[in-house]
């Protein structure tokens, strides 16, 4: 398996609260699963997809590598939640009643600074996944299938609410339209999209290209 390593596992007495075996049966917290999100990524940045290990990440954490495959299938699946769980936006349960306040809601969760941190390392991520399928796979099951799911449920209200004709063409390609804006972007500025350039593209083309 990807990034198993060869080390020994930390022994019960050097792991904080939370990651002991004796836990066997036993979730991690939020407060404690959310440190080893930040800390995936912490380390994603510094040595980049290839040589992250699941043994760097327990001992970074203080955590049990026997914990970390109870808690995640192994190193591609604890790669694509840290991403999940770190994401500058989401657009799960968002419904302002109407379509325009809809995005500009996910818009106000955009922080310029983080948009440009998180599309670096995408960026990298991306490019691993391209000669590791399993990595690939644990991106679209666990990062993009359930945006994709909750943008459609989003579009979906807008059509319930009569914004949008239900037989409206351009609802299957506001996914391509979003992503696309944001890679475009990097290429042409040289530089991460922030939020004002998401929140003037979506209102000078998603929308009108939905009618509203």
């Amino acid at each position: 398996m990807n990034g198993n390593g060869g080390g020994r596992t930390t022994s019960a007495s050097a792991v904080e609260p939370g990651c002991s075996p004796r836990r066997r049966r036993s979730r991690l917290t939020p407060t404690r699963e959310a440190e080893l999100y930040t800390t995936v990524l912490d380390l994603l940045r510094e040595v980049g997809y290839d040589s992250l290990t699941m043994d760097a990440v327990a001992t970074r954490t203080r955590c049990s590598k026997a914990t970390l495959y109870r808690q995640w299938a192994g190193k591609p699946q604890l790669v694509a939640e840290a991403l999940r769980h770190e994401k500058p936006a989401t657009l799960a349960g968002i419904d302002t009643g109407s379509l325009r306040g809809d995005f500009t809601a996910v818009v106000a969760q955009m922080d310029g600074l983080r948009m440009e941190q998180d599309t670096a390392l995408m960026r990298g991520v991306l490019q691993a996944a391209h000669a590791h399928p399993d990595l690939l796979a644990a991106l679209r099951e666990l990062l993009v299938v359930p945006e994709l799911s909750s943008l459609e449920a989003l579009l979906g209200q807008a059509v319930e609410r009569g914004e949008v004709p239900a037989d409206t063409a351009a609802l299957s390609y506001v996914s391509y339209a979003l992503l696309g804006s944001v890679i475009a972007h990097q290429l042409l500025e040289d530089k991460s999209a922030d939020p004002a350039f998401v929140g003037a593209y979506i209102d000078a083309v998603v929308l009108p290209s939905l009618g509203v």
